[in-house]
């Protein structure tokens, strides 16, 4: 991994810094703040994500080799991403200096590694970014130079799997109000996410809405399958496609 300060995201990583280098330490109790609505923790959260994921991409055979976790934060995607996608390395990367400590600290080691986004320069060699509810906390003039700062990571043909959170859901306005970190964000809705990664040459793959059930309707989520393509869940991702030429 290169340490030269060449070709960072062209947006202003300051206000996402002081934001979660303040919440670092605490930012476990504060996401379960947000969440608890839900009845589930993150973790049920996490793992879903990327076993969703994973069935997208189940027709892929070849062996995956980086897969990186852009806002990886305190890195506890970390281990999600190794258990199921199975990659040679996952690559946490991040603004926040403190998030980035405490990421290391508890989930570095052997095929993980975690860096400042200022640190990492793309070499087109990822086989997947993985990007969880941080587009929202990026200002909206400068969401454009992180989804290109994304597809320099990737690989032709790789795949970027980006997940947000769903302003269209009652429950994810709620479950946002409640988080300290998500104050005064401005949402990404799916047609803005959409016209976001095609504005920097990415090919649509899918769009799926997810966690539609809070837990004591757990009994109902055999059906969630079924209904991604309703605009239902409380988070969407959108996976899409850097094109091979």
């Amino acid at each position: 991994m290169s340490t030269a300060k060449i070709d960072p995201p062209q947006t202003d990583t300051s206000r996402a810094d002081l934001v979660f280098d303040a919440v670092a330490d605490d930012y476990d109790a504060a996401l379960a703040q947000g969440i608890a609505v839900s009845g589930e923790d993150k973790n049920f959260f996490a793992r879903g994500r990327v076993e969703w994921l994973g069935r997208c991409l189940s027709d892929r055979t070849a062996p995956l080799g980086t897969v990186i976790d852009y806002g990886c934060g305190t890195g506890s995607g970390a281990p999600f991403l190794q258990e199921i996608l199975r990659p040679e390395h996952v690559l946490g990367i991040d603004v926040s200096h403190k998030s980035l400590a405490v990421a290391r600290a508890d989930y570095g080691g052997s095929g993980t590694s975690f860096a400042h986004c200022d640190e990492y320069v793309p070499s087109g060699a990822a086989d997947i970014v993985y990007c969880n509810g941080t587009l929202h906390h990026v200002p909206v003039a400068e969401r454009a130079g992180v989804i290109a700062y994304i597809y320099r990571c990737l690989k032709p043909g790789g795949i970027f799997a980006l997940w947000e959170n769903n302003p269209w859901n009652p429950g994810t306005q709620y479950v946002m109000l409640r988080c300290p970190f998500d104050k005064g964000v401005v949402k990404v809705t799916p047609p803005a996410a959409r016209r976001l990664v095609t504005d920097q040459g990415f090919e649509i793959v899918r769009q799926d809405f997810y966690f539609i059930f809070p837990r004591f309707l757990a009994a109902l989520r055999p059906w969630e399958p079924s209904l991604t393509k309703t605009p239902l869940g409380t988070q969407y991702q959108l996976l899409c496609r850097k094109p091979l030429q």
